[in-house]
């Protein structure tokens, strides 16, 4: 009996499954810290942990990291990027990668996009300030306001796997001093922000999870992020922290 016990109990948690929808896969893009197909700029200093890149502009369009070229002319550094500049001006065979690049990242914004039967509509008329979001899939006909900290909880069990996909057909803004909060196991790399509008967080606020913009995507002074901007216009960072998520 205690034998069958066990082994009912295995089974059980064997079955957990992660909660949400499927994962956006973001490519190669998914390599990135900060991608633009317009520009990056900076107000120093910033602090970027992971690659950034820009294509189809040239590196000219990436302003404020006095960037030194490497000797191969492959790429180039900044002190305010911990990894490398990449643009698609830059020597072969960086223009060949970063176009393939671009691509997964407006496949992944058309997926998440695209996703449908929504658990959550409409939720708060796009207020998401003071809300517990649960894993799922977000749907939201405006634009969508964080105006004080708002939780993005996972469910324990399977928080590392768990996912959010938050769909709006207008802007993403972020208060000044405000926080989005994981608990529960939830992790950046798993949250995914479609908006096709733009993206702004106000100066001291920290923000979770993918940032897929179909516009411009502004990071005011102080603000931060744990994820990845993918931006199919311009980046502009005022002293901000960008750091990629760790898996």
């Amino acid at each position: 009996m205690t034998k069958f016990v066990l082994i009912a109990a295995l089974g059980a948690i064997a079955s957990v499954s992660a909660e949400g929808p499927p994962a956006v896969s973001l490519g190669k893009a998914g390599t990135y810290a900060i991608l633009s197909k317009a520009g990056i700029s900076t107000v120093p200093t910033s602090v970027i942990t992971g690659d950034i890149g820009v294509s189809p502009i040239a590196f000219t369009a990436i302003t404020g990291f006095s960037l030194v070229a490497d000797s191969t002319n492959t790429f180039a550094t900044s002190t305010q990027v911990t990894g490398k500049v990449y643009a698609a001006n830059y020597a072969p065979p960086t223009p060949a990668t970063l176009t393939p690049t671009i691509g997964d990242m407006e496949i992944a914004y058309t997926d998440a996009a695209g996703r449908h039967t929504p658990d959550f509509l409409n939720l708060g008329s796009g207020n998401l300030g003071g809300q517990t979001l649960a894993p799922g899939l977000y749907k939201f006909g405006s634009s969508v306001i964080i105006p004080t900290d708002c939780t993005i909880e996972g469910t324990n069990e399977t928080g590392s796997t768990d996912t959010w996909i938050f769909q709006m057909s207008g802007d993403l803004v972020m208060a000044a001093n405000k926080e989005v909060i994981l608990t529960g196991g939830a992790k950046a790399s798993n949250i995914v922000w479609q908006v096709a509008g733009y993206v702004e967080v106000k100066a001291g606020a920290h923000m979770e999870g993918i940032l897929l913009v179909k516009t411009a995507a502004h990071f005011r002074t102080g603000s931060s992020l744990t994820g990845r901007i993918l931006a199919q216009t311009a980046v502009t960072l005022q002293s901000s922290t960008v750091t990629q998520p760790s898996d």
